[in-house]
C-alpha cells in the first residue's frame, strides 16, 4: 500500500498519536507525515503510507494556510490558551487598529521560536527545558508571511487568515502581534486549511478511515506520491528505465532541469533532474 492519505486531525490528537492509529488501521507499518501540528490544533495532516513516505521532506518545505484565533489582553507562557497566564490587558481593540499592526508581520520577518517547542539546543529539546521552568537564549528564524488578514471574530476572539513559510510558529505570531498592540495576545485555536496544493476538503476523519479499512478498501482514500510534486512530466522506456532502477544515470535528451520521471507504462519512478545529458536521481519511488 503506497500513497498520500490528508487526513483531518482532531483536537486532543498528536500528530504521532494519528499515525500510530493509522498504522494499526491500514496495517501498514511505513507510516509518516509532514507538518506537525499541536495536540489542540485540528485540520490538515498530510500522512505519507509504504514507499510514498520517502517524499516527506519534499512536503516538509511546502507553504501552509491556517484559520487561526487570536485573543487579546492575554499572554500565557505557551503562547496560546493552554498555557499559565503570564500578562496581558483587557482592552477594546478595533479591527482597523488591529489590521494596521498586521501590515507589519507580512512579508519577510524574523520570528524567535517558542520555548514550549520541540526545537534542540545542545541535544535537549526547548519544551522539555520550559517544563523544567528553564529559558535558553533561541536565535531568530526568518520566515516568510505571505498572507495575513482578518476573517472575522469568534466571540472573543478574532480570526486570522495565514498563509506562511515552512517553520513558522503561528502560536508566537499571535503573541508578537499582541505585544505589538501593547495589550498582550495569544493563539485560541488552529486549523490548517492548506499543505501546499493539498486542500482540507478533500481530508478524511480518521472514521472514515476506519469503515474504508472494514471494507477492505482503504487504497480508495490514497492519492498517488506524484500529486505532491509540479515538476514537467518525462517517459523512460527500456534500457534507460533499466538503468534508473539499479541506481544508474541513464542518457536522456531533456533540457536540463527537474523532472517527474515516469515508465512507458505510467508508473512514477522517481523525481530527477536532467544534467549534462544525464538523468540523476533525486528520489526514486518505485517498490524494490
Amino acid at each position: 500500500m503506497t500513497g498520500i492519505l490528508l487526513i483531518d486531525k482532531p483536537s486532543g490528537w498528536t500528530s504521532s498519536d494519528v499515525v500510530a492509529k493509522l498504522r494499526g488501521v491500514l496495517r501498514e507499518r511505513r507510516i509518516g507525515h509532514s507538518g506537525t501540528l499541536d495536540p489542540k490544533a485540528t485540520g490538515l495532516l498530510v500522512v505519507f503510507v509504504g514507499r510514498a513516505t520517502r517524499a516527506v521532506e519534499f512536503a516538509e518545505s511546502q507553504e501552509k494556510r491556517y484559520r487561526a484565533g487570536l485573543r487579546l489582553g492575554l499572554e500565557t507562557d505557551t503562547q496560546d490558551i493552554t498555557g499559565h497566564p503570564i500578562g496581558g490587558e483587557k482592552r477594546d481593540v478595533s479591527v482597523e487598529e488591529l489590521e494596521n499592526v498586521l501590515a507589519s508581520f507580512r512579508g519577510e520577518i524574523e520570528q524567535i521560536p517558542p520555548m514550549y517547542s520541540a526545537i534542540k539546543v545542545k541535544g535537549q529539546k526547548l519544551y522539555e527545558i520550559a517544563r523544567r521552568g528553564g529559558e535558553v537564549e533561541r536565535r531568530p528564524r526568518r520566515i516568510t508571511i505571505h498572507e495575513l488578514k482578518v476573517a472575522g471574530r469568534d466571540g472573543e476572539d478574532f480570526l486570522l487568515d495565514v498563509r506562511c513559510s515552512k517553520g513558522t510558529y503561528v502560536r508566537t505570531l499571535c503573541h508578537d502581534i499582541g505585544r505589538a498592540l501593547g495589550c498582550g495576545g495569544c493563539m485560541s485555536s488552529l486549523r490548517r486549511t492548506r499543505a501546499g496544493a493539498f486542500r482540507l476538503e478533500d481530508a478524511h476523519t480518521l472514521d472514515e478511515v476506519q469503515k474504508a479499512a472494514d471494507a477492505g478498501q482503504p487504497e480508495s482514500l490514497l492519492l498517488p506520491v506524484d500529486t505532491l510534486f509540479d515538476e514537467e512530466k518525462a517517459t523512460i522506456t527500456g534500457k534507460a528505465e533499466a538503468i534508473l532502477r539499479v541506481g544508474g544515470q541513464p542518457g536522456i535528451k531533456l533540457p536540463e532541469g527537474r523532472y517527474r520521471i515516469y515508465s512507458d507504462k505510467g508508473e512514477f519512478l522517481a523525481l530527477c533532474k536532467a544534467e549534462q545529458g544525464k538523468l540523476l536521481t533525486i528520489k526514486s519511488f518505485f517498490e524494490v
